[in-house]
């Protein structure tokens, strides 16, 4: 097992809403931060895949993962779109952007003494995330996990003036990370209080474009939280 995360499905997942949420909407030398970066394979797709003519600051805090990145990066000669920080988001000046994109660490668990404890999401799963919707960034795209108290994540959105402005849903089955005893125990004590929203082995994984404003044209919160609640 790699010292990383590593799940392809999730990381095309996140790639193609990378594509379809950000880059398409994206203007001509635009600035865009990326949050916990790991070993960078779902923004280097993209960038493989499509035109975007700006430039990618990411952080990452894993060193494994962003020597890897780093690797990969010289190899596909994106050192001039894609700059890897081995450093945290939160600690670092934090540079000006119009995109703020992640998917943040979102396991629920009592502590970060877990598999991997760089992806441990607090009690609910949900603080990172939160905290990433706090920085104030116009737009920012994240992966919201179902069983990690969505609705919060919602409602803290709002409270700092986002909307919802596009989402995809993919259904994924539990891994070898939320499958860890520790952390699903935790998710059924959340699913209980209706925190967490999972059937059987499976859950939904969202990308999610919040978008900064007083006042949004287009708010799609309400489909949101029936998406991710239905199951």
């Amino acid at each position: 097992m790699k010292d990383f995360f590593s799940c392809p499905e999730e990381s095309n997942f996140y790639s193609n809403c990378l594509e379809n949420l950000v880059f398409k909407n994206c203007q001509k030398s635009e600035y865009v931060v990326e949050f916990g970066s790991g070993d960078g394979s779902p923004v280097i797709n993209s960038l493989l895949r499509n035109r975007f003519d700006g430039v990618i600051h990411g952080f990452e805090l894993n060193t494994s993962a962003w020597k890897a990145a780093n690797s990969t990066i010289d190899e596909y000669d994106l050192g001039h779109k894609y700059i890897i920080y081995n450093s945290c988001l939160f600690d670092s000046s934090q540079p000006e952007a119009e995109y703020l994109v992640a998917n943040p660490p979102y396991l629920p668990a009592p502590d970060n003494n877990i598999y991997m404890p760089l992806l441990f999401g607090g009690e609910d799963g949900a603080t990172i995330t939160n905290n990433l919707l706090s920085l104030g960034y116009p737009n920012v795209l994240l992966l919201v996990s179902s069983f990690s108290n969505p609705k919060s994540t919602i409602h803290h959105a709002r409270s700092n003036g986002y909307w919802v402005n596009n989402f995809v849903v993919l259904p994924l089955k539990f891994g070898y990370y939320s499958s860890e005893p520790k952390v699903k125990k935790r998710i059924e004590e959340l699913r209980k209080n209706k925190m967490a929203f999972y059937d059987g082995d499976y859950y939904f994984l969202a990308g999610v474009l919040f978008k900064k404003s007083q006042k949004s044209e287009v708010d799609l919160s309400n489909q949101l939280v029936q998406a991710m609640t239905s199951l």
